[in-house]
């Protein structure tokens, strides 16, 4: 198979219409055949369900976020044509889209969407690892004898099938592995399905910036324009030597991926296994107390992301990077599960006191893993401190939900704004 309709799913040779149905939707590929593996973005997945509920919102600019002090969570794509993008202050929002409707998350109703369509996702495999509520990868591999076609055509259906059932569309990347997978589901939002093959990989790669790699953020970014590396075919023709040598293991790890290689399985085990959250420092740090001042907004960040996302965590994680870019990281296993900010910088805390003796760090991170239901086992678990806490957490989450991320801070981070802004 080298193409197929995507919408009266007619195989059939390559051409600009479907001999079948005369739709343009035809995808094309000579690997189309033998590729397994997706990946499923929803399409601007809260305003998408904002819009299904008020079908009066339909041609309108919809944000999905806080007030007028909060941030995007997210925004339709009439509102991104206006420049509108996900975590943009909402007065720059606003003032970029003065029409737009804006609408409080309710992370319940996504999080009962996301279920929905998880379930169809698992309908077909059981190869299916969730990234967040509203992406995920699959593998179909051997999967054609049971749907009586080839794994295109299946996910071209279950595109259609998730259309038809839950009212919101979603792109399609398919490829021969993961990180390609989820490449290709990016490229032609909203509603569509495109395919990277791995005869094409490397030339589709190679002019791109070093920052569409996973793991690469502003920081690796510098590090990698410095030692000459700018595009991702400039990594591919280093040696991988010299990447180690420089980066370690993550340096052979982008010198992989730059030649398209990614040998990572599906794996459903993986699932949401861990939340966190860094910063690199403009100046690296050493004092205890200025490295407190930079874990603790992160480990509300944290809690606010697992209580968002209806999760506890076992363990915690504590991740320093020093300044020749060596990274250290300590674990701690919890008498009980928590997603409260208090629990995860109390044990940070204690983790960091280990580590903050006079040497200079550049990073700090924090995250939890080992993820539980938390509506599980709440009854069960969250008793007395850690019960207390997690009440006047939600209550904050509340008062952030409907007056922005800005009505509430702490006196630690007042504290640290002046003193790191001096």
């Amino acid at each position: 198979m080298r193409a197929f309709c995507r919408d009266c799913f007619h195989v059939g040779e390559p051409a600009r219409r479907c001999a079948a149905c005369g739709s343009p939707r035809m995808v094309v590929h000579e690997e189309l055949g033998r590729l397994s593996i997706a990946h499923m973005d929803c399409d601007a997945f809260y305003a998408s369900v904002e819009k299904r509920d008020r079908p009066e919102l339909r041609d309108q600019a919809v944000i999905v976020g806080g007030g007028k002090r909060g941030v995007v969570t997210t925004c339709c794509y009439i509102a991104r044509i206006s420049g509108v993008r996900s975590a943009m202050p909402m007065f720059q929002a606003l003032r970029a889209c003065p029409h737009a409707v804006v609408i409080k998350p309710d992370f319940p109703k996504y999080r009962a969407e996301s279920k929905r369509i998880m379930a169809l996702m698992a309908e077909l495999t059981p190869l299916v690892q969730p990234l967040s509520l509203d992406e995920a990868w699959m593998d179909l591999s051997g999967t054609e004898r049971l749907h009586g076609a080839p794994p295109a055509l299946t996910l071209a259906r279950l595109q259609a099938r998730i259309e038809a059932q839950i009212g919101i569309t979603v792109s399609i990347g398919l490829a021969p592995n993961k990180f390609l997978a989820k490449i290709a589901s990016d490229l032609d939002k909203p509603r569509g399905f495109s395919v990277i093959g791995a005869a094409e990989a490397q030339a589709f790669l190679a002019p791109r910036p070093v920052n569409i790699l996973p793991g690469v953020g502003p920081a690796m970014v510098k590090s990698l324009n410095g030692a000459g590396l700018f595009t991702v075919g400039d990594l591919a023709r280093a040696e991988a030597k010299r990447l180690g040598e420089l980066f370690g293991a993550h340096g052979l790890r982008l010198h992989a991926l730059a030649h398209g290689r990614d040998t990572r399985p599906v794996d459903p085990d993986q699932a949401r296994k861990a939340i966190s959250s860094e910063t690199t420092f403009n100046e690296d740090l050493s004092r205890p107390s200025d490295l407190e001042d930079k874990l603790a907004p992160l480990c509300d960040k944290v809690a606010r992301q697992a209580r968002a996302a209806g999760v506890a965590g076992r363990v915690v994680t504590l991740k320093l990077k020093t300044d020749d870019f060596k990274t250290v990281t300590r674990r701690r296993a919890l008498p009980v599960p928590t997603q409260t900010a208090k629990t995860l910088f109390s044990v940070a805390r204690e983790l960091l006191a280990g580590e903050a003796t006079g040497r200079r760090w550049r990073l700090i991170g924090v995250g939890v893993t080992e993820l539980v239901d938390a509506e599980a086992v709440e009854g069960d678990f969250f008793a007395g401190d850690e019960r207390r806490a997690l009440a006047g957490e939600r209550t904050m989450d509340s008062i952030r939900a409907r007056f922005g991320s800005d009505a509430l801070t702490s006196g630690r981070a007042l504290r640290a704004k002046a003193r790191f802004s001096d």
